[in-house]
């Protein structure tokens, strides 16, 4: 007869930890009934098509945004003086402090392209329709308070590049009529440069983040876990899908969709690593502190501000004087565009189904065939942009520069991306200036063509 031999103290010290934390559980649950409201939550169905992923790609790198912030913020000194100097002291002498700085960058960049796709996806195929308005709301408020955090994150490190563009939006709020010296003064403390540094810092890392963090849950998770998920149509036939309006597929949370969001969040960090570790940007250093009347760095601005910047270029510089004052409605007309497109925008679903008349909830989506007005719509304002966006590829050569006599000469404007003569520039800007309002109307009419084909 075998003798029985004692456990083991690691095989003591595991069984007694899984009953301690059985019993917790039971305490818990006999107080706080999480078991209740957790079961069926964890057995919700969501979707398994990649693209209902790239809300996710959005919400990963927004959290390594905030992560990398933190970490820039102890180093940082918003002050006008000594901004830049302690930014180039975090990129080249704080350990990590470059790839800290890389990384916010790229997961900025990252935060807004996964925002555009998932608004495409979301417009295309029609995921903004009854019940999910507010949810679609709450999108476009996000992707707007994200570009402004941007332009605000860039202006941050306080070179030439940077105060080139802050110099840029201190020009257009003088230019508003009658409020636009009170918003300047407001917005800069007086006269540029005046105390925008610590106003910028503040609204960049208490302000706006803060109503991101309150209002990216509230899409992301509340409204999301409280709505059923929407269903990609099928092959079938058009009434058999009819019939899965009301249907839920997909996997449970978990455990697949929670190993596939880890999946995601894991791939998202590692790219966004991979490429702050061997692609360089914003190399402030090189640009040099602000200097009044220097030139700007050979640097096209970041694609999601290169559409207010190349509109800027392509319309034309007119003057109005009124009452003796000069009124520069050019000035206005991009950040007009870009309002009215934001409220279009952000009303779009109650739009579409006053226009349409189509009341009923949607939880099946659309091909983008089968709606080619909307698709051909969306596909205009895509090629729009594109067109603005075209025109901060290329720049009008600088004229040569000479100083008077005993003055040391001046500093000579760096090469763009792209330079050509006075009179190529011209030719190219009259062209994005017809093509701005022709081929959006073209990608229209070709687009809602193509889409009505396919339909029949």
């Amino acid at each position: 007869m075998a003798t029985p031999t004692k456990p083991r103290r690691r095989a003591r010290i595991v069984v007694g930890s899984a009953k301690a934390a059985v019993d917790s559980a039971i305490y818990l649950d006999d107080r706080l009934p999480f078991a209740r409201w957790l079961r069926p939550q964890l057995r919700k169905l969501f979707p398994s098509h990649w693209s209902f992923l790239l809300g996710e790609l959005a919400l990963y790198s927004f959290a390594l945004l905030v992560l990398t912030g933190t970490f820039l913020t102890l180093f940082y000194q918003a002050h006008p003086g000594v901004a830049f100097a302690s930014t180039v002291d975090l990129s080249l002498d704080v350990r990590g402090g470059l790839l800290m700085r890389q990384l916010h960058h790229w997961s900025a960049t990252v935060f807004v392209l996964a925002i555009v796709a998932h608004l495409c996806r979301v417009f295309f195929t029609g995921a903004f329709r009854r019940p999910r308005e507010l949810t679609w709301m709450l999108g476009v408020v996000l992707f707007g308070l994200v570009l402004f955090e941007s332009f605000l994150g860039v202006s941050l490190p306080a070179d030439q590049l940077a105060m080139t563009g802050l110099r840029e939006a201190h020009g257009l709020l003088l230019s508003i009529p009658l409020v636009g010296t009170y918003l300047a003064a407001f917005a800069f403390d007086g006269g540029f440069p005046g105390q925008v540094i610590p106003r910028v810092f503040v609204t960049h890392v208490l302000l706006v983040p803060g109503i991101l963090m309150a209002l990216v849950p509230l899409h992301a998770l509340i409204l999301t876990w409280r709505q059923k998920h929407t269903e990609r149509r099928s092959s079938r036939r058009e009434s058999e899908e009819r019939a899965t309006e009301q249907r839920v597929t997909g996997g449970p949370f978990f455990p697949y969709f929670a190993v596939k969001n880890g999946a995601t969040a894991l791939f998202t960090m590692g790219a966004i690593a991979a490429l702050a570790t061997f692609v360089k940007v914003n190399p402030v250093w090189e640009h040099g502190a602000y200097r009044a009347g220097g030139h700007v760095p050979s640097a096209q601005p970041f694609w999601y501000f290169g559409v207010l910047d190349g509109a800027q270029r392509l319309v034309p510089p007119w003057e109005i004087t009124v009452g003796g004052y000069v009124l520069q409605p050019g000035l206005w007309i991009p950040p007009l565009v870009l309002t009215v497109f934001f409220g279009i925008l952000l009303l779009y679903p109650f739009i579409e189904r006053r226009l349409t008349g189509d009341g009923d909830h949607h939880h099946l989506l659309d091909r983008p065939s089968q709606a080619p007005v909307r698709t051909g719509l969306g596909v205009a304002v895509i090629t729009f942009f594109a067109v603005s966006w075209a025109g901060t590829w290329v720049s009008e050569a600088s004229p040569p520069m000479h100083s008077a006599p005993g003055l040391p000469p001046p500093l000579q404007a760096p090469d763009a991306l792209l330079t050509v003569p006075h009179d190529t520039y011209t030719a190219i800007v009259t062209g994005l200036r017809v093509a701005v309002f022709v081929l959006p109307v073209a990608a229209f009419v070709i687009t809602r063509a193509v889409c009505r084909g396919r339909a029949a």
